[in-house]
C-alpha cells in the first residue's frame, strides 16, 4: 500500500516513515502543502498534517478532496475540535491527534481503507482466490475449501477477511480487535486465539496463520508443491 505522508517536522515524519515500512508500506515523504499538491502519485492514502510551513492543512486537505476520492487521515498537534469537525468537513476520512503511534496510525488507515472500498465495487468480478484450495465470495459472505463450503461463525468469517486482505502482512492484536471486533471491545484478546485456532483448524493446508509473540498474526497462503 501506497503512502503520501505530509509533515514538515522531520524526526516525527522519519519516525513515522520507519514504522510504516517496518509494516509492509510505501511512503513518499514531502513536507509541504505546494509539494503535497504537486506530487503525482499514485498512492492510496494520504497522512496530512495540518501545521505546515507554507499554507494551511486544512487547504491542502480541501484541495486534495476536490481533485477525487483517495483517502485522507489528518494528523496533528491541534487539539481545538473546531479543527477537527473542519477537517472532517472538507473531506478527510480520519483524523489522528499527536502524540501518537504507528500501530495505531496503522489500524486508522487500514479501517479507512476497508470504508473507502465500496466506493468502486467489484460487482463484475466473482470469489476471490487464494492458491489452489481457498475462495473467499465477500459479495456473498461463503467460504469455500476444495470447492466444499465451509461452515464458519461470523466472526471466524471476519477474521478470515481481514487477514486475507494483505497475505503474508504482520497484523498487531490492537489491528485485527479494532477490525473483527471494534474499537470498545474490552473483553478478553484471548478470543482471538480461539478464533485464530478455529480457523487453522478448518482451513489446514490451505493457509497458516503464524503467531509473532507480543505483536499478532501473520497470515500465509500455502503454496501448492507442483501440483498441476
Amino acid at each position: 500500500m501506497r503512502v503520501l505522508l505530509v509533515e514538515d517536522d522531520e524526526p516525527v515524519a522519519e519516525s513515522l516513515r520507519r514504522g510504516l515500512i517496518r509494516y509492509g508500506f510505501e511512503v513518499e515523504w514531502v513536507s509541504t502543502g505546494a509539494a503535497a499538491l504537486s506530487h503525482a502519485g499514485p498512492y492510496d492514502v494520504v497522512l496530512l498534517d495540518l501545521g505546515l510551513p507554507d499554507t494551511d492543512g486544512l487547504d491542502v486537505c480541501k484541495a486534495l478532496r476536490e481533485r477525487g476520492d483517495v483517502p485522507i487521515i489528518v494528523i496533528s498537534a491541534r487539539s481545538d475540535e473546531t479543527d477537527r469537525v473542519v477537517g472532517l468537513e472538507l473531506g478527510a476520512d480520519d483524523y489522528v491527534s499527536k502524540p501518537f503511534g504507528v500501530r495505531e496510525v496503522i489500524a486508522r488507515i487500514r479501517a479507512v481503507m476497508r470504508r473507502a472500498r465500496p466506493r468502486n465495487p467489484r460487482a463484475d468480478e466473482g470469489p476471490d482466490r487464494y492458491g489452489s484450495r481457498l475462495t473467499v465470495d465477500r459479495k456473498a459472505a461463503r467460504v469455500r475449501l476444495d470447492g466444499a463450503e465451509v461452515a464458519l461463525a461470523p466472526k471466524e468469517y471476519d477474521l478470515l477477511t481481514f487477514l486475507t486482505e494483505e497475505p503474508g502482512a504482520l497484523m498487531s492484536r490492537e489491528q485485527i480487535m479494532e477490525a473483527v471486533w471494534d474499537a470498545n471491545w474490552f473483553g478478553p484478546t484471548k478470543t482471538l486465539d480461539v478464533h485464530v485456532a478455529a480457523l487453522r483448524r478448518k482451513l489446514a493446508g490451505a493457509i497458516s496463520i503464524e503467531a509473532v509473540r507480543g505483536v499478532g498474526f501473520r497470515l500465509e497462503i500455502v503454496k501448492d508443491d507442483g501440483a498441476s
